[in-house]
Order: C-alpha cells, then structure tokens, then sequence
C-alpha cells in the first residue's frame, strides 16, 4: 500500500478533486460530501474538495438542472417551480439559497451576473 502511495495510485486529494469536478453538474456541495464520505474519503479531504466549488458555478449548475425541469412541464407559476425544480436540487444537496435563486433566474428568465 505504502508503494502504491508513494506512486500516486493512492490520491484521496486527487480522487475527490477529480469526482467533484465530475459530478458538480448535477450535485450540490452536501450530496458530493455524502459520496465521497461513502467511498471512504476523510471527510476533511472531501470538505477540501468541494470548497473549490464556487457560488457561481454552483448556481450556473443549479440553473441548468431548474430550466431542463422547466422545459419539459412548464411549472403553473413562481411556487410550483420552487415546490417542484427547488426541491429536486434540495434533493440532490444543493443549499436552499442556490435552489431559491435558481429558480429564481429561471423563472425571471433571467442571466446570472457570472454568466453575463
């Protein structure tokens, strides 16, 4: 084992960082922290790992996943978007600010300022 870590082959680091980058489109900091936790990574490696993520990469996510929902039943108003998109990312461990204002932007048919 030691050999295999002297190697590389053993990166916790590295394995988290890659998996987060993987995964961020579709899952928020808490369900990235959850699988990386379940595949045996210490959970400060995985805190390190997902504080890379940043506020407008985790909304520019959160808006693609509200706006394909959208798109395929488009909600009645404001609040059925939020009660159903907004709680599919709470699902999926995105934080109910991002959900909010994901929803939000869609909903406004608005551009995020990062992405403008």
């Amino acid at each position: 084992m030691a050999r295999l870590a002297e190697l590389g082959y053993l990166d916790d680091a590295g394995f988290a960082a890659g998996h987060v980058r993987r995964r961020s489109a579709s899952l928020g900091p808490l369900a990235l922290s959850a699988e990386l936790a379940a595949r045996g990574v210490d959970r400060e490696i995985a805190r390190a790992a997902v504080a890379n993520l940043s506020q407008e990469d985790l909304l520019a996510a959160a808006v693609r996943l509200v706006a394909r929902q959208a798109g395929r039943t488009p909600p009645a108003g404001y609040k059925e978007l939020l009660d159903s998109a907004g709680a599919r990312l709470l699902r999926r461990g995105f934080s109910p600010a991002i959900a909010r204002e994901a929803c939000r932007v869609v909903w406004r048919g608005t551009v995020p300022q990062a992405e403008a």
